[in-house]
């Protein structure tokens, strides 16, 4: 029997070598200024868990939780707005978020231990808080804050809702 695999490999080699048609709906030149841009912001606008719990309770301030619904339903900072990461577009970040320049607050299941069926721990490099802040930002949000640290779900100082909450 003749083995194909030679001629298999020219066959993917031949069709890599092949153009690609741009894209003028993605922009990865864009989304790496964004990303450096936030990268020299970021660690000023994350927060302690006082000044979180502080400054949700101030007027005119979102809390926004941009986890799935599922995970929503099952544990979330009282008070937050859901609108899942996937879920972002120009429309729906307004229907949330009166303004861009309204202050936003965000969190992740990387700043809580100890709820893993609502909070499962994400690989560090993919935290949501990251594309989170990152992709804001893109959307013309400038005043976002991210809660810093992580925080054991059972000490925490938060009120949480949800059904996995007795």
């Amino acid at each position: 029997m003749k083995r194909l695999f030679p001629l298999a490999s020219l066959a993917c080699a031949a069709a890599l070598a092949q153009p690609v048609p741009g894209n003028a709906l993605i922009d990865y030149e864009g989304f790496s200024r964004n990303v450096a841009e936030v990268g020299l912001l970021r660690e000023s606008r994350r927060i302690p868990e006082a000044d979180f719990i502080r400054m949700a309770r101030e007027p005119g301030t979102v809390v926004l939780d941009a986890r799935s619904e599922r995970l929503y339903r099952l544990r979330h900072i009282a008070g937050a707005v859901n609108l899942a990461f996937p879920e972002f577009t120009e429309e729906t970040l307004a229907r949330v978020i009166p303004t861009r320049d309204t202050r936003i607050l965000i969190y992740c299941n990387n700043n809580f231990v100890g709820a893993p069926e609502s909070m499962p721990v994400k690989a560090i490099a993919s935290a949501l808080n990251l594309s989170t802040f990152v992709s804001l930002r893109a959307y013309g949000y400038r005043n976002v804050y991210e809660l810093g640290p992580a925080i054991d779900v059972a000490k925490s100082r938060l009120a949480f809702a949800g059904s996995e909450i007795r």
